[in-house]
């Protein structure tokens, strides 16, 4: 009985000590998956590098719901079409694969960014594009060419829709939604990590 009672302790204590390292050390699967990436000190728009040259917000973030931000190129139509994208800052790509209908080609990449002191992980999600460039697990550097402005197969005027999400490898969701609490302005986020 009393061998019985210490295993039960030691159990409860080892659990207890983990749940108290899980929440001092803010555990989370980000951290165990993308742990090992450096952090990006500076982030560019994906269009344009560094500042978006050429390039408008055609419907920007929360607009209609809208969870992310339509770049076009200023000569409006087809003139875009096949121009390349770039990933925002060095990171991983985790997901390189036509998503669907209302998607097509779409690209996702993990960030590392290191604010006050703790890091965190960002997603940045790159859709419509015409062709894709790089595969998942592979490394890329910020202005690296990742795939070219495309229509999602003929659905939509040509142009990027382009999403930075507080949470990496969430589903990839509607595009459009009135919950916009797991997605970042990507603008205002560029803007704040120059």
């Amino acid at each position: 009985m009393a061998a019985r009672t210490l295993a039960v302790l030691v159990l409860l204590g080892g659990l207890a000590a983990g749940a108290h390292w899980a929440s001092a050390t803010g555990a989370d699967p980000a951290v165990a998956r993308y742990g090992h990436l450096e952090p990006s000190l500076r982030f560019d728009f994906p269009v344009g590098p560094p500042d978006a040259e050429g390039y408008y917000d055609a419907q920007g973030f929360g607009e209609n719901f809208h969870l992310g931000e339509d770049w076009n190129g200023e000569g409006g139509g087809n003139t875009d079409l096949g121009d390349p994208v770039h990933a925002i800052a060095h990171g991983e790509v985790t997901f390189a694969e036509d998503a669907g209908k209302g998607w097509g080609n779409v690209v996702r990449i993990v960030h590392h960014v290191r604010r006050q002191g703790r890091s965190d992980f960002v997603e940045s999600l790159y859709a419509h594009l015409d062709t894709i460039e790089v595969e998942v697990g592979d490394l890329v550097s910020r202005g690296q060419i990742v795939g070219a402005i495309g229509d999602a197969g003929g659905t939509y005027v040509p142009h990027l829709h382009f999403e930075i999400r507080r949470t990496p490898d969430l589903p990839i969701g509607p595009g459009y939604s009135p919950d916009n609490s797991q997605w970042l302005d990507p603008s205002a986020f560029i803007e704040e990590h120059r």
